[in-house]
């Protein structure tokens, strides 16, 4: 436990841990980025369906490089605290001194865990885990994965006694704490009480009977201080407060401001997500029903599998550079001269929950060229999001402010025919370096800075939707709807034999953009683009 701390004078640091790549930055007391820093990591995918991460030779090792880069930036001026994010929910198990057992099993993009999770269903009621716990079982639950480890890796399972996560990782490296914020504990299904507030003891020793849970903490408090060892090897100063930290997409959204009832964040990036502030649960059966990063709220979450990486994907598969790409579909009308886009190229995450969906270009002729595919790929991820909105309210949840973060609102095409398709207006804050500015504002308020978000990130801009692009797209937009249940059947056929024959070659699949070699200089993905981290 940490003493209560005094104000302190000091500049602030964000780290964040993504799928792809981990970023940093170093910021002033009145939210002004001194310094940003980035190195792309590798993804393991050892197996089809099998998405992971080394925490040594990934979190920790990126950890340590960002932190010295953005000592050296702060030239011995004094810090004032420090948070970390990461992917989640991810399933690291670890011994009791927090060493790992194997490597980390990825958040909803690795589905090996399909039978645990419609085993624990019927053990627990369909209905029963949506009343408890506020999200049905999918790929993305904690529970299914340490019951697959159980099953298939039984030596680990018996050997785990700590439970970690990215951010809950470097905490505990950090500071010697065994702690895990509550907003990450919620994602944790069906191990977490949503309402309560605390662990569901009873469900949690069916899944994971050694371990000891951790202590559970908000994001905004102090999880402990930097110890002697750790400041050995990060080179941070001794004594450093460290918050709880939380998972990347929560503290992107604290990073514009997305904190009171009804503000939404739509964060572009590898995957698009979307984050909404409530102040009352409203568990829905399309949608992920979480607690807040505050004290008191709540948020509905989704998620779409596939954004940014569908973009990446058809930039090689057509050639030519982002730039380029967004410059020809800019010049073709709505609609992509009749084309329409299914993006559920990695199957879908909310609100279909059906990792066997596929990718669908429906109406292509000889025709249509790369102009055309490219939009209609912005397109189909904008009726996506729009299909998202509409489940939210439906749920119970209303978007009174939407606001853009994330590499793709660069250039502003996809944001504009976003806000078409939706008819919502989106507010483009200044700064969209994402999770670790949203870190280096949690660790403000950690120790009792009381950062001031619109002076932190103010808006830049707004994004009007043109009513005869929304008049246009209200057509596509119907038919969207109808296409995926039409071609379901199809698509399920088809990722089986997939699942038969994987492909020769991995990295042309939609992970290509996590195979970069690790501690490669990160380039901004964002300037290029569309394009981030989730």
């Amino acid at each position: 436990m940490v003493a209560e701390l005094a104000v302190p004078d000091g500049l602030l640091l964000g780290i964040d841990i993504g799928t792809a790549s981990a970023k940093g930055v170093l910021v002033s007391p009145r939210g002004e980025v001194l310094a940003k820093v980035g190195r792309a990591h590798r993804t393991a995918t050892p197996r089809p369906g099998w998405v992971e991460h080394d925490a040594e030779a990934v979190w920790w090792a990126d950890f340590r490089a960002l932190s010295r880069e953005l000592l050296d930036a702060a030239a011995g001026r004094p810090l004032a605290g420090l948070a970390v994010s990461g992917i989640g929910p991810v399933l690291l198990p670890a011994d009791a001194a927090g060493r790992p057992l194997r490597p980390a099993i990825l958040y909803g993009v690795d589905t090996r865990a399909t039978a645990e999770i419609a085993e624990l269903t019927a053990e627990l009621g369909a209905d029963a885990i949506l009343r408890r716990a506020g999200t049905p079982l999918s790929s993305q639950a904690v529970g299914p994965k340490w019951r697959w480890l159980a099953r298939h890796e039984p030596d680990v399972a018996a050997r785990a006694e700590l439970f970690l996560m990215a951010s809950s990782y470097l905490v505990h490296r950090l500071t010697g704490e065994y702690v895990l914020d509550h907003h990450s504990a919620s994602q944790c299904d069906p191990m977490y009480d949503l309402r309560a507030a605390a662990w569901a003891q009873d469900w949690a020793r069916r899944v994971a009977p050694t371990v000891t849970l951790p202590r559970l903490l908000w994001p905004t408090e102090v999880a402990g201080t930097v110890t002697a060892a750790a400041a050995a090897e990060t080179g941070l100063p001794e004594g450093l407060p460290v918050t709880a930290g939380t998972v990347d997409a929560w503290a992107e959204a604290a990073s514009v401001g997305v904190r009171e009832p009804g503000d939404t964040m739509v964060m572009y990036g590898t995957t698009m997500f979307l984050v909404q502030v409530l102040t009352n649960p409203r568990p829905h059966p399309g949608l992920w029903t979480t607690r807040g990063v505050d004290p008191g709220t709540y948020s509905l979450a989704a998620g779409m599998a596939t954004s940014g990486a569908v973009t990446d994907w058809l930039r090689g598969l057509v050639g030519g550079d982002f730039a380029t790409l967004v410059a020809e579909a800019a010049e073709v009308p709505a609609g992509s001269r009749g084309l329409l886009m299914l993006p559920y190229f990695a199957g879908e995450r909310t609100p279909l929950f059906d990792p066997d969906a596929r990718g669908v270009v429906a109406g292509l002729t000889t025709g249509h060229g790369r102009a055309e595919l490219y939009r209609a790929a912005l397109e189909g991820i904008a009726y996506g999001v729009r299909h998202n909105l509409e489940v939210m309210r439906d749920a119970g949840g209303v978007a009174h402010r939407l606001v853009a973060v994330g590499g793709g609102v660069r250039g502003g095409l996809w944001t504009r025919i976003v806000s078409d398709v939706t008819g919502a207006e989106q507010q483009v804050p200044a700064e969209t370096v994402g999770a670790a500015l949203g870190d280096a504002l949690l660790a403000a308020v950690a120790v009792g800075l009381d950062p001031d978000v619109a002076e932190w990130n103010p808006v830049r801009h707004t994004v009007i939707p043109d009513e005869r692009g929304t008049a246009v797209y209200d057509e596509f937009y119907v038919r969207y709807r109808v296409l995926y249940p039409a071609t379901a059947d199809i698509a399920h056929f088809l990722a089986e034999r997939q699942r038969d024959t994987p492909a020769q070659n991995p990295a042309s699949s939609c992970h290509q953009s996590h195979q970069s070699p690790r501690g490669a200089p990160l380039r901004d993905a964002g300037e290029a683009r569309a394009g981030g981290e989730r």
